[in-house]
């Protein structure tokens, strides 16, 4: 991937990337390429030794000071879109980005090689999701699969949290998981 090397000289300007990335993927229907280029930044996150709340922070920060991020928006041409920070789409963002890290924890051999010795997700947040990844991790690793059950995942998520999430939210969070394993340890030829 192809990026501007200004992107990675900050944890700001990592945040910054994250969140269009997220903007983007989420704006314009969540396609796969959009997906993968958020995937593909959360994973030189973790590599530079990011942490989900230190970018939580930075965005935190950002909308605090009602700073606007310019979001590409495709409507037949390009048009640039600027839009304030919303506390919701931070959360989202990072969870999205959790989700991305702790994937890369449940990989049976380390991947990605990370530059920081800190946890890359707090304890909290690698208690409530690690056996969601851990779940698809070894369907993806063991079993060979691509794609699991909702409802599994769901009673997962009752037993640690008490609570699921609907199942159209389940599976794209499942979707997301399998497509972090397919970038950082691809078991199968691109078609």
């Amino acid at each position: 991937m192809a990026a501007d090397d200004d992107e990675y000289r900050s944890s700001r300007n990592i945040a910054i990337s994250l969140f269009k990335r997220y903007k983007n993927a989420v704006d314009r229907g969540g396609g796969d390429n959009l997906k993968q280029e958020f995937i593909s930044a959360g994973v030189n996150a973790y590599a530079l030794g990011c942490t989900d709340e230190g970018l939580r922070k930075e965005l935190n920060d950002m909308k605090e000071s009602g700073v606007e991020i310019e979001a590409m928006q495709s409507y037949g041409g390009i048009t640039s879109l600027k839009s304030k920070i919303i506390s919701e789409e931070v959360d989202e963002c990072i969870l999205w980005l959790s989700i991305i890290f702790i994937t890369i924890l449940c990989t049976p051999q380390p991947t990605i090689v990370r530059w920081s010795s800190t946890p890359p997700v707090s304890d909290e947040v690698r208690l409530q999701w690690k056996g969601f990844c851990a779940v698809i991790a070894n369907a993806y690793f063991v079993r060979g699969m691509a794609w699991l059950p909702v409802k599994t995942l769901q009673l997962e998520q009752m037993a640690v949290v008490g609570l699921a999430e609907e199942p159209s939210v389940v599976a794209s969070r499942m979707r997301l998981v399998f497509s972090t394993l397919e970038v950082v340890s691809p078991q199968w030829p691109r078609v």
